[in-house]
């Protein structure tokens, strides 16, 4: 039996970027929040400080900070026909398991997804015509425009010490921006990076090639800094260790640095870590949310926590599991089409070219997450006629270095044995003397690829482990290899000693190894319950008490890492919360 424990006015449930800015924002409205957080709670200094935190085996290959698939995992498969089976390891993704979530172990780059994403079957169809989209293709505007979330955007930019070079400034191009970005209103939080040798080298062959290069926008602080919530920001020493570890330096925009600390300072608010949600409970009408199951993973506890509003901001695949197992909304089904929870899951597809160059020395041991230059040409250029190669979406492609690291970083030319002598020595000559070349590419919504409840395996408290079903279609092939012909391209004209080219990924998606972090969809927003679970404040449309928030209500996938808009998203919605919810508690959407 569980224990019931004394009501709140919020519980927030995953304490990540999602979860640490509506804490922020409701605690300073006045309300009481409880966060519950299933990973334990760790800081810079006790846990991510210099020497212990450059340990490779410890974050990289023992994923420390990272969910553990022998307590919860998910079952994979491609398509419907297929028995679906235990992700054993992690591979492919890695979520996040500790206060600050995915936003502790990530690289820091920072996008803005503009209309071309929020907009996008209305502005595919108005250019190529509605039979350019193919049937099975479920792609849908959001209900949110870029105009709408612009401010919020920048509201996270400033919380994660996001830097970067403005290319459009309130409708002017800026020299050595993107040009082909939204408009902006303010430059970026903090300036640029410092270029690396590979980032410049590829900027230069992108130019002759009459593409449009720019810095990475990342959030690694170019310079020492302090946000909105006096969080303080040490600048970037590019130590090479920012994927899947914590920052040494504080240069890196972290939840657990950028704004937790200053939540927890506030009397309403209260951090319970290693407490398991799992599951949502509504009242006996079932169109209201009166609180929560969790566990305490520590002791095996079981309580109740009631409260007047449930926010769901754990990671994006955790948020559709919980959704799945409390029977809110009606499950999605791919053979009739109907249904919402576990609808239009996307991935992220993408190929890089890895050049080698007789007597150059990288130093690819010194780089941050953002030592990219990057071009997007074939991503937010709405210029560039996709229908001569007959995909939707588009890739961004860049030339750097992130997290090259001692032990896994091992480049050497096609053809070179796999072990012994001849291996040392080629690893001894090209680690220095190697780049590569990498693009990053969208993923339509499909009706084939989605998230329900496997109907056989189980986690550690019993609950059914969730199956995703997905495979790249044909749509992420074409971009696949358009992506790969461009890539080649530009390293053919570097004239590299030796050049290993990329290859698109058509071969059928495998969890292993790892690609990216970047899940979305599963609770989707939009302007019809019939096809979305959330509405445009990411309000559940079934219960108007519960807000889902994360990549989760994302419609498709972009070429462009996801904690831009998630920030923002989140931002938008407390701002609704506040501002419209509170003052008239009930649905703020009606279809």
């Amino acid at each position: 039996m569980a224990k019931k424990l004394k009501e709140v006015d919020v519980v927030i449930v995953g304490l990540g970027w999602t979860g640490g800015i509506l804490s922020k924002e409701l605690t300073d409205a006045g309300l009481k929040v409880v966060a519950l957080e299933r990973g334990g709670n760790r800081t810079t200094q006790d846990d991510y400080a210099l020497p212990g935190v450059r340990d490779e085996l410890r974050y990289v290959v023992r994923h420390d900070l990272m969910q553990n698939t022998a307590r919860d995992t998910l079952t994979v498969r491609n398509n419907i026909s297929q028995e679906a089976l235990p992700m054993r390891r992690l591979g492919s993704f890695l979520p996040g398991e500790v206060v600050g979530g995915s936003g502790v172990h990530w690289s820091g780059h920072t996008w803005r997804w503009t209309d071309m994403e929020l907009k996008v079957r209305s502005m595919y169809e108005e250019r190529y015509g509605k039979k350019y989209i193919p049937a099975d293709m479920t792609i849908q505007d959001w209900g949110v425009s870029y105009a709408e979330l612009e401010p919020y955007y920048e509201k996270f930019e400033r919380a994660a010490a996001v830097s970067g070079k403005a290319g459009n400034l309130r409708g002017q191009i800026q020299e050595g921006g993107n040009p082909f970005e939204a408009p902006r209103q303010n430059e970026y939080a903090l300036p640029p990076l410092t270029k690396i040798h590979a980032s410049e080298m590829f900027n230069a062959a992108a130019k002759n090639l009459g593409y449009h290069p720019f810095p990475r926008p990342s959030a690694n602080a170019s310079r020492p800094y302090t946000n909105q919530y006096g969080a303080q920001f040490g600048a970037c020493e590019y130590c090479g260790y920012c994927q899947r570890f914590g920052c040494e330096a504080n240069a890196k925009g972290s939840p657990h640095v950028a704004i937790i600390p200053a939540v927890m300072k506030s009397a309403n608010f209260e951090l319970r870590a290693h407490s398991w949600v799992t599951r949502v409970i509504k009242d006996k009408s079932g169109k209201r949310v009166t609180g929560v199951l969790y566990i305490n993973v520590l002791t095996g506890e079981e309580f109740e926590q009631p409260a007047n509003m449930v926010i769901l901001t754990a990671f994006a695949l955790n948020n559709v599991h919980i959704m799945l197992t409390s029977g809110i909304g009606q499950p999605y089904d791919p053979k009739t089409g109907k249904g919402v929870i576990g609808k239009n899951y996307c991935y992220q597809t993408g190929t890089s070219a890895t050049l080698f160059f007789e007597g150059k020395h990288f130093n690819p041991f010194m780089n941050a997450g953002g030592s990219n230059d990057t071009i997007d040409d074939f991503n937010t250029n709405w210029d560039f006629d996709r229908s001569k190669f007959g995909y939707i979406g588009g890739a961004n492609i860049s030339g750097g270095f992130n997290t090259n690291l001692p032990i896994g970083y091992r480049p050497v030319p096609r053809g070179t044995p796999q072990w012994g002598r001849e291996w040392k020595a080629a690893t001894a000559k090209w680690y220095q003397a190697a780049m590569k070349i990498d693009a990053s590419g969208a993923v339509m919504a499909n009706r084939y690829n989605y998230l329900d409840l496997d109907p056989t395996y189980r986690n550690a408290f019993g609950q059914p482990l969730m199956r995703m079903t997905f495979d790249y279609k044909e749509n992420e092939h074409k971009m696949g290899q358009h992506a790969a012909q461009v890539i080649n391209d530009i390293a053919k004209s570097m004239n590299p000693t030796h050049f290993t080219p990329a290859v698109a990924r058509t071969d059928p998606w495998t969890v292993v190894p790892y690609q990216s972090t970047h899940n979305t969809g599963g609770t989707i927003m939009g302007v019809n319950p019939k096809s979305s679970a959330v509405n445009r404040y990411l309000q559940s449309w079934d219960c108007h008490n519960l807000f889902v928030v994360g990549a989760n209500v994302f419609a498709h996938n972009s070429s462009y890492n996801p904690t831009g808009p998630v920030g923002a998203l989140a931002y938008w919605t407390a701002d609704a919360i506040r501002n419209q919810y509170l003052k008239n508690p009930g649905q703020l959407v009606h279809a």
